[in-house]
């Protein structure tokens, strides 16, 4: 098995990062991760004043795949994400959309027994196990981790979790993919700042596709397809996300008009996250609709 452990982390993606592992496309490969504190935080007596806040957002890798070049699809199936037993969550003073009501900080950690998130004595939920931050190099520069953009990155999307596929573009030579930022749990908008922040594991298998001409990052699994884009007005991002999915549509045989109406009609717009430098939202639409 393919590995790729939590000691090699960055903190931007960029083409100047050495890779941590190099495979062939159609391989299987598994990520360690720390959490999105680079697991500094360990009680709730912990303060943010005591955090190194240059280790925030670590992503593991990256990986180089071979044969993915320029202009190509980095294909990449989440097989399987597995968690931690405890996650911590925050929120407070100047932190996501909420700020403005705080004059301090706030640290919760939550044990997770069973498949479900201890919130409170009376509160428990289910875990929905997902990737905050998933992508690969960009073209030019360095992106921090906690920026999304057109590479991916901090997408905060809570349908990025087990069985579903994230096409990502190839902007440099072997892709130079990194992920982590595992959540046990958040909610579409990630209103707090963070969603339930743990470490873990993900298997994943990569595959290059060439003249896939997709409009990325785009997601795919057995129900739905789903346009994402990110932008620091959110109503831009939802204009951007909304023109992928016509554009996809298009590309499948489409007239421009019917695609429109076909999205209004039958797809759906939401919001993955408003907390982070940009923000991100996707359209989602049933795969049957477009077969």
């Amino acid at each position: 098995m393919n590995i790729i452990t939590k000691d090699n982390v960055i903190y931007a993606m960029s083409a100047a990062n050495a890779p941590a592992l190099r495979v062939a496309s159609g391989s299987r490969v598994v990520f360690e991760t720390c959490d999105a504190f680079s697991d500094q935080i360990t009680s709730e007596t912990d303060t943010f004043e005591g955090l190194d806040w240059n280790r925030i957002n670590p992503a593991t890798g990256p990986l180089y795949v071979e044969g993915a070049e320029v202009g190509d699809v980095l294909s990449v199936t989440i097989e399987k994400i597995e968690i931690a037993d405890v996650g911590v969550a925050v929120c407070g003073k100047d932190m996501g959309v909420l700020g403005h009501m705080f004059d301090k900080a706030h640290i919760k950690i939550m044990p997770i027994v069973d498949g479900k998130v201890i919130f409170s004595d009376k509160i428990s939920f289910p875990v929905n196990k997902m990737i905050g931050v998933i992508g690969v190099a960009p073209a030019e520069g360095a992106i921090s981790c906690g920026v999304p953009c057109h590479h991916g990155g901090n997408l905060d999307c809570k349908k990025i979790t087990e069985g579903i596929t994230l096409m990502l573009p190839v902007n440099v030579p072997g892709a130079l993919l990194a992920m982590g930022d595992l959540h046990a749990a958040m909610g579409d908008g990630e209103i707090g700042v963070s969603g339930l922040e743990v470490a873990g594991r993900v298997t994943v298998t990569v595959d290059v596709l060439k003249n896939a001409g997709l409009p990325t990052p785009m997601l795919r699994n057995d129900t739905h397809i789903m346009t994402l884009a990110s932008h620091e007005d959110l109503d831009v991002a939802v204009v951007m996300a909304t023109e992928n999915m016509a554009k996809y549509l298009v590309s499948q045989g489409m007239t421009l008009a019917d695609a429109t109406m076909l999205i209004s009609l039958a797809g759906d717009v939401r919001i993955c996250q408003v907390v982070d430098p940009k923000m991100t939202a996707r359209v989602e639409i049933l795969l049957d609709l477009v077969k």
